[in-house]
């Protein structure tokens, strides 16, 4: 007895899960994914630093 499941000759079957994905993968879609990450990581760091000036800024007024 095989490993593979046997299905009827006219029954619509899927391909196995390995062979789709490489094929609709595109070869720019690593790169444009890893600029993406870059670039939130550097958005979400620029909005850390000017929050943290803001917080530590030093109130003239004596203001609390």
């Amino acid at each position: 007895m095989s490993s593979e499941p046997t299905y009827p000759d006219d029954a619509p079957v899927d391909p196995p899960p390995g062979e789709t994905a490489k094929e609709d993968k595109t070869p720019g879609s690593a790169r444009t994914r890893n600029l993406v990450t870059g670039a939130a990581i550097g958005i979400g760091s620029a909005a850390l630093v000017a929050a943290l000036l803001y917080a530590n800024r030093s109130r003239k007024d004596g203001k609390a």
